[in-house]
């Protein structure tokens, strides 16, 4: 009994995580001569409370022996384009600025985040990227904007 509320706890909780993303390329955009390149890596990624949305992320990653090691600091430079996939709905309710999708940047305290809006007025998401450190942030973003086509999404969170 313990074990099965244990395996529980533990489904629920991961479902509860931001969204994991699935790399689809890179490309090179500096040569290192020792270590991986400094390159541009493009992933996607589902709303995990939205079935029907795709979002496709390009962001910087650094290379060299620090960026092959783990240690070098990416810089804050990301682009997204959400898309309709499928029909739209809402599986779960959310508030807006919930964080989608999030990965570590650097080995301390600068994150790369999505958060998603939903614009009621005109029954659209928005999804914006960004990136923040625990001392100072980048107003460096991007946004997509996925409209809920009429009849789609369900109850509306």
């Amino acid at each position: 009994m313990k074990s099965r509320l244990t395996t529980t706890l533990v489904l629920l909780s991961l479902a509860c995580l931001p969204a994991a993303a699935e790399e689809i390329g890179t490309v090179s955009t500096v040569f290192k001569m020792v270590g991986p390149n400094d390159k541009i890596v493009v992933e996607a990624f589902d709303d995990p409370k939205v079935d029907g949305v795709t979002c496709y992320l390009s962001r910087a990653k650094k290379g060299g022996i620090s960026g092959g090691i783990g240690l070098a600091e990416d810089t804050a430079d990301a682009s997204i384009a959400c898309r309709q996939v499928g029909d739209i709905t809402f599986k779960k309710a959310f508030k807006d600025g919930e964080t989608v999708f999030q990965k570590d940047t650097s080995l301390l305290f600068k994150t790369m985040q999505v958060v998603r809006f939903h614009d009621r007025k005109r029954d659209v998401l928005v999804y914006l990227v960004y990136s923040d450190r625990i001392i100072e942030g980048s107003p460096k973003n991007s946004i997509s904007v996925v409209p809920v086509p009429a009849g789609q999404g369900g109850a509306r969170p």
